[in-house]
């Protein structure tokens, strides 16, 4: 018990309005694109909100989920899609090929959804040589498996050299909520516990560490994993599991202000309690990065009722991919829409969510 006992749209519109839009580069001072908007932070969410969201306008976006639940001849149905342009293709621990399963899986598996299917489109550059598309396609095809997913149907573009990376890859994914699990950020309720199932930072920091040339003394490599099971193992002990998130983009700082603020809660975590590894705390303190928002592509983050927190952790640390996991915190009702963290020396401070992304093209 010591891990607990210790803790205290609107409609659519014929062109975008941005007369209320307010950010450091807001789009009606900025009209073209920058690396920020991609990067899973405040930057992405202003654009979500303000060009996005109005142009679609359907409930089904409001919840900004990693997954869209839907009802389809009496299933609940998980469905998500995401878009890989990781650069380098490979890296250590895996490549853009696992990438693109896994993170669909897992988005997938933060509604409690059992992933099934999967889409693929293929994005070539010309003059990518075949065998590198090969490397790719075979390493799909073993995450599918590793995964226990089928790669259903797909597609295949090429564009002029010059136009591409190499490689972009689309996947899509569906999967079948069980009866009696809602898990969603607006869920999230004052008294949750907040877990994370193992250290954080590690993809982020392997990208940049191949990308370019450094070296810290001990190769670090991406969690990349895929998280269907983990969750199953959480379902197990209670499917009343309030909310589930895998901080990719923008790390565990942005997954936990898109909660905060999806519920109109307050989030507060312990600094010391976050487990962040030696080798990714080095190379951090090196490059001038916070590894609170650093990416991950093989970890979650969990806000579970605290009577079933115990239980959960249990589980959750007898899983390989939830070994490490840890208290990190709780929900409270105070400062809504805020995540505050205690520091080592007793003071706090606020994780805001960030404008961009630390490390561009790590997913």
């Amino acid at each position: 018990m010591a891990d607990t006992e210790t803790l205290t749209g609107p409609a659519p519109t014929a062109a975008p309005d941005f007369a209320g839009y307010s950010c450091p580069l807001p789009l009606r001072d900025h009209p073209r694109v920058v690396m920020g908007h991609g990067g899973g932070g405040a930057l992405s969410a202003e654009l979500v909100a303000h060009l996005f969201a109005p142009a679609f306008g359907n409930p089904l976006l409001n919840s900004l989920a990693d997954s869209t639940v839907v009802e389809l001849g009496g299933a609940r149905l998980a469905f998500s899609t995401d878009s890989y342009v990781v650069r380098p293709l490979f890296f250590p621990g895996g490549s853009i090929g696992d990438l693109a399963v896994n993170g669909t899986v897992n988005d997938l598996a933060m509604s409690g959804a059992r992933p099934a299917y999967l889409s693929c489109g293929f994005i070539l550059e010309e003059g990518v040589e075949t065998a590198v598309v090969a490397r790719v396609a075979d390493a799909i095809g073993a995450a599918a498996r590793t995964a226990g997913v089928q790669i259903a149907t797909g597609d295949t573009k090429v564009v002029e050299a010059g136009h591409g990376d190499g490689i972009y890859l689309n996947t899509a994914g569906i999967g079948l909520v069980p009866a009696g699990v809602d898990i969603r950020p607006q869920r999230a309720a004052p008294g949750d516990v907040v877990i994370v199932s193992g250290e954080i930072g590690l993809h982020g920091v392997a990208i940049m560490s191949v990308r370019e040339g450094l070296e810290f003394g001990v190769e670090i490599e991406s969690d990349c994993a895929a998280l269907g099971g983990l969750v199953d193992t959480m379902l197990a002990v209670t499917p009343d599991l309030h909310v589930l998130r895998d901080p990719t983009r923008g790390g565990l700082g942005a997954a936990l202000n898109e909660i905060a603020s999806a519920a109109g809660v307050g989030v507060e975590i312990r600094e010391r309690a976050v487990p962040v590894p030696a080798a990714v705390a080095n190379a951090c303190a090196v490059l001038g990065l916070d590894p609170m928002y650093v990416a991950n592509e093989g970890k979650l983050v969990a806000f579970v009722p605290r009577e079933h927190a115990d239980a959960v952790l249990t589980a959750m640390r007898s899983h390989p991919l939830g070994a490490r996991a840890a208290v990190i915190g709780e929900c409270v009702p105070d400062h809504p829409g805020m995540v505050v963290a205690r520091t080592a020396l007793g003071g706090t401070r606020v994780v805001d969510l960030p404008m961009g992304e630390q490390l561009p093209r790590i997913c």
